[in-house]
């Protein structure tokens, strides 16, 4: 499978966010401790929002401990909103365009999961991608195509319940498929604004994910964190696993819930995907 993390606050130096913590995602690219294997090398991304309307995006098919490139341009690189995601192959090829995150316009799409016995469903699901969309998938993986899926059902009008008819479809498709469990997904998004995250799978077992405290809340109980007071009260990070592991500052997200990460209060609610009409 895959580790990732979504960013959303206080400008911050990728570095700060890959390389600076103890059990930083690169560190998690050789010594993943929960997720399906210890080992992320089949290449990463990052994306980012700056000075243009549309993310930036790098992709590498090297592995994220030993690219020379990535290093330095995280040491550069300074943003408000980062996603980030170490690529463990689930079968399809090692290439760029089968790199995470995945962008349309503003958009960005990072999964970690599968979409089960893809090979069979394949092709139903890809022919449920609005025509206008399908010249806009470029690479061969699942996740690419669910990306795709979510935004033929709506993602850019209302992500949570786009992101609820594709899963449901995706299910609906994989069991008249004989598809035991279709989907096993955490997912994070987002439109440069606000950030949504997803935790499911049709076993109800589904990969880790956790979000952090409040850094308000952090700052009391922690003041000797020098970090803790350059970020504004609204920054917040959503990760496969834990990137330390300083006190109380980090909460797992429930089976079968997303969340919403945006100015104000941030919001955590339960996910039901929804069978197509």
């Amino acid at each position: 499978m895959c580790r990732w993390l979504a960013y959303s606050g206080s400008p911050v130096l990728v570095e700060d966010l890959l390389f600076t913590p103890k059990h930083s995602l690169i560190d998690q690219s050789l010594h993943s401790t929960m997720g399906a294997e210890a080992t992320n090398g089949d290449g990463f991304g990052i994306g980012w929002y700056g000075a243009q309307d549309t993310p930036g995006t790098f992709h590498s098919i090297e592995p994220a401990w030993n690219d020379r490139n990535l290093r330095d341009l995280a040491a550069h690189l300074e943003s408000r909103l980062v996603f980030a995601h170490i690529r463990a192959s689930s079968g399809s090829p090692v290439q760029q365009t089968n790199c995470h995150p995945f962008r349309h316009g503003n958009w960005l799409w990072m999964h970690n999961g599968l979409i089960g016995d893809f090979h069979r469903v394949k092709r139903e699901l890809i022919l449920a991608v609005d025509p206008d969309l399908f010249p806009s998938i470029e690479g061969s993986t699942d996740s690419e195509v669910f990306f795709f899926l979510a935004l033929t059902m709506g993602l850019e009008e209302d992500p949570p319940a786009a992101v609820e008819r594709a899963v449901g479809f995706i299910e609906h498709v994989g069991h008249r498929n004989g598809v035991e469990h279709p989907i096993q997904m955490t997912v994070a998004t987002t439109d440069g604004s606000s950030v949504w995250a997803f935790r499911y799978s049709s076993e109800g077992k589904s990969r880790s994910l956790f979000y952090s405290t409040r850094v308000d809340t952090l700052r009391e109980q922690h003041p000797e964190v020098a970090v803790l007071q350059q970020l504004s009260d609204e920054s917040r990070l959503v990760v496969s696993e834990p990137l330390g592991d300083l006190v109380g500052a980090w909460n797992e997200v429930p089976e079968s819930h997303y969340g919403v990460i945006e100015m104000g209060q941030d919001e955590l609610r339960p996910f039901t995907p929804g069978a197509p009409d």
